[in-house]
């Protein structure tokens, strides 16, 4: 099941393009490790910078590397100039809760994310990960899922993958 403001943003995703799912990337630790450097280096050293998604847990995914930097939403607007000195202009912004920038490592897509630590979307992926990581069961059923995600459009396959969140996030509640 999903929540409105979760089937509005599902809606407003493409029926047309296809999701490509790649096996996991090794390499994927280190690249985040430059990322980070390179947003610690413009935000200072005390800024905490996480390695999150399908790269940090060691399956497949969308061949991309997702890196959160989580801040009080009352930083939250400070952060978004220098993000977008390093990074561009944000890819997508919904204020005061998250912000999407782009940049690539050797050739690998890297979404960084600026986000609210003290909205839901944060604390839910952090409890949903955590469950993954402690539970490996689960973690094999969701690499199955996003790995039969390939070639499916890009809004089927966020439905399924947030459903599967949602379904997750409810046994832990």
């Amino acid at each position: 099941m999903l929540t409105k403001n979760q089937e509005n943003w599902i809606n407003h995703l493409s029926d047309d393009s296809k999701v490509r799912i790649v096996p996991f990337d090794p390499t994927s630790q280190e690249k985040f490790e430059e990322v980070k450097k390179i947003i610690q280096s413009g935000l200072g050293k005390a800024v905490e910078v996480k390695h999150r998604g399908a790269s940090s847990l060691g399956i497949s995914g969308q061949d991309e590397i997702d890196v959160y930097v989580p801040v009080a939403q009352k930083q939250f607007d400070s952060f978004l100039a220098p993000l977008n000195k390093l990074f561009g202009k944000a890819k997508s912004h919904y204020p005061l809760e998250r912000a999407r920038f782009v940049t690539f490592i050797d050739g690998k897509h890297i979404d960084v994310f600026l986000i609210n630590k003290d909205g839901s979307d944060w604390s839910d992926s952090i409890k949903f990960e955590d469950y993954l990581r402690s539970n490996p069961e689960a973690l094999e059923q969701y690499r199955v899922l996003k790995e039969s995600g390939n070639g499916l459009s890009t809004r089927e396959y966020y439905r399924k993958k947030i459903q599967f969140i949602n379904s997750i996030l409810a046994k832990i509640r």
